[in-house]
C-alpha cells in the first residue's frame, strides 16, 4: 500500500530495519526462481528475467531494503512531520480497496432531455464537467446535485460551415489552469481558463470534420484529432494572461496540421509522457504512433481487430490499451505487440472506454456494466465477499427518448446504456459514469455516481 524510504539518525536505525527481513526476502525470491525454473507444460513464447534472478544482492540494496518502512503509520507519520524521507502509496489502494468489498453504491443523475454524454473529467473534489452529443458543456456539483451550463464557444466561420455534432472530448492540461473541448462548430477547438471557466481562445481553421479527440503534451501544447488530420496547438501564457472583456476571446492558428497516414478517421488520441509520444487510433483497425517532440508520425501498426476500435488509453508505465467489439488488447508501447486479449466476458459487450488507475484496468461497455481487470493478477478483480464472483458495476437505466417507430423494439427489448465515458476523482474512490443508448437513432443518456 505505502512505501517509506527512512533516513536513519546518526548513530541509529530505523524501526524498520530488522535482519529478519533480509531473510525472509530472500526465501521468497528463492521459490520464486525455482517456480520460474519449473518446467511448464507449455514453454511461453516470451519470457522476461528480472534482477531477483541473481544469486544474492548486493550489500547497498540490503541496507536500501531495511531502511525501507512498508507500514501506513510510518507514511503518515513523515507526511506529517514534513520529513525529507522519501515516501510513496499505491494510487490504486483505494480503488481496489472499495471494488473487492464491493462497497461502491451508485446514485443516478438526473439530465432531463440531454443527449448521450460521450466525455467527462473531474474539475475539483466537487465538481465534474461532460460533453454531450448536443454539443452542450456541463459542470455537475456532486454534494448539491445542480447543474451549470456553460457556453460554447463561436468561431468566425462560415454559418453554412458549422458543424454540431457535439462534444466528444474534454481535456484539462497538466497544472489544471486550462480545459480544452469543442467550440460550437465541432471542426473547431476551444479553450477555458481553469477554475473559473472563462473564455480563453478557439483554435480555428485546422480541421473540416468532427474533432474527436484531444490530448495535452504539456501546459501549452495541445494536439488534436479529426478525420484523417492531426493538428498541434499553442496556447502561450500571454494569449491565457491576457485581460478581455469575459464576452471576447481570441482566435488563434494550429502551429502545424499534419495527415495521418493510413488512417481512416482519428478516434482517439493520448499521451504516451513515459516514451513522448502521442498515440492515435483510427476506425479502419490502425494504430499510429506520432514523436510529440518533432510532431511527427513515426509508425503504424494495423491491429488484430478492425471492428470498432473507438478507445484508448495509456498506462504510466507506457502500456497502452485498446477497447474493441470483442476485447480489450494491451500494447507493448515499445513494439506495439500484443501483449495480452481480455475478453469482454459477454457477447456482444463491445468496449467504449478505458482509463487506468494504477494497475486497473476500467472498461465501460455497451451494455451498461464497468468491468475492472487486475493487470499483475492477469484476471478480472474478483469479490473479497463472494470469491467467485467478478467485481462487475451495472449501470442503472437512465432516460431514453426513443422515435416513434423505435417505441416497439424498446419495449420488446430491455434496454441498457452504453458506457461512453467514466473518470475517477483524485482519491480514486468515485467514479463518475456517463453515456446513453448505443444506438444512434435513439435519444436519451445516462450519468451516475459510484462512491
Amino acid at each position: 500500500m505505502s512505501k517509506t524510504r527512512m533516513h536513519p539518525i546518526y548513530g541509529r536505525t530505523p524501526s524498520c530495519s530488522i535482519l529478519q527481513r533480509l531473510e525472509e526476502r530472500s526465501n521468497k525470491a528463492t521459490a520464486a526462481r525455482l517456480e520460474r525454473n519449473r518446467k511448464p507444460d507449455k514453454p511461453e513464447d516470451f519470457i522476461c528475467y528480472d534482477d531477483s534472478d541473481s544469486d544474492e544482492e548486493s550489500l547497498t540494496t540490503q541496507k536500501e531494503v531495511l531502511r525501507t518502512s512498508y507500514n501506513i503509520v510510518d507514511y503518515v507519520r513523515t507526511r506529517e512531520m514534513l520529513s525529507r524521507d522519501i515516501r510513496s502509496i499505491k494510487s490504486d489502494y483505494g480503488s481496489r480497496h472499495i471494488l473487492t468489498h464491493e462497497m461502491f453504491k451508485e446514485t443516478p443523475v438526473n439530465l432531463g432531455n440531454m443527449n448521450k454524454i460521450f466525455c467527462s473529467q473531474w474539475l475539483s473534489d466537487r465538481q465534474v464537467v461532460f460533453g454531450t452529443k448536443c454539443n452542450k458543456l456541463m459542470v455537475y456539483d456532486v454534494v448539491t446535485h445542480a447543474l451549470d451550463q456553460i457556453p460554447s464557444l463561436v468561431s468566425r466561420r462560415n454559418p453554412t460551415e458549422q458543424h454540431q455534432c457535439g462534444k466528444h472530448s474534454v481535456q484539462i492540461n497538466p497544472s489544471k489552469t486550462l480545459l480544452a473541448t469543442a467550440a460550437r462548430n465541432a471542426c473547431d477547438i476551444a479553450v477555458y481558463r481553469l477554475p473559473t471557466l472563462d473564455p480563453v481562445c478557439v483554435g480555428e481553421n485546422a480541421h473540416k470534420d468532427w474533432v474527436f479527440d484531444m490530448c495535452w503534451l504539456d501546459d501549452e501544447f495541445l494536439v488534436s484529432g479529426s478525420c484523417d488530420k492531426m493538428a498541434l496547438w499553442r496556447i502561450t501564457p500571454e494569449v491565457v494572461e491576457q485581460k478581455q472583456d469575459i464576452h471576447i476571446y481570441k482566435s488563434i492558428t494550429a502551429e502545424a496540421v499534419k495527415d495521418c497516414k493510413n488512417s481512416q478517421k482519428v478516434r482517439a488520441i493520448t499521451f504516451n509522457k513515459a516514451y513522448k509520444e502521442v498515440a492515435a487510433l483510427s476506425l479502419n483497425g490502425y494504430i499510429h504512433v506520432w514523436s510529440a517532440e518533432t510532431f511527427k508520425q513515426k509508425l503504424t501498426r494495423k491491429l488484430p481487430s478492425t471492428q470498432e476500435n473507438v478507445c484508448l488509453a495509456v498506462q504510466d508505465s507506457g502500456l497502452y490499451a485498446i477497447g474493441s467489439r470483442s476485447y480489450t488488447l494491451l500494447l507493448d508501447c515499445r513494439t506495439l505487440q500484443a501483449v495480452r486479449k481480455i475478453s469482454s466476458r459477454h457477447s456482444g459487450c463491445g468496449v467504449r472506454s478505458a482509463s487506468f488507475q494504477g494497475d486497473i484496468l476500467t472498461t465501460g461497455t455497451g451494455l451498461g456494466m464497468i468491468l475492472f481487470y487486475d493487470l499483475k493478477a492477469g484476471k478480472f478483480i474478483e469479490s473479497s465477499i463472494n470469491s467467485s464472483r467478478t467485481v462487475v458495476l451495472k449501470a442503472s437505466r437512465g432516460y431514453v427518448f426513443p422515435d416513434e417507430e423505435h417505441i416497439e423494439n424498446v419495449q420488446n427489448v430491455k434496454y441498457v446504456p452504453a458506457i461512453y465515458t467514466h473518470c475517477y476523482d483524485t482519491s480514486g474512490t468515485r467514479l463518475f459514469t456517463a453515456g446513453g443508448p448505443l444506438s444512434a437513432t435513439l435519444t436519451g443518456n445516462y450519468a451516475g455516481l459510484w462512491q
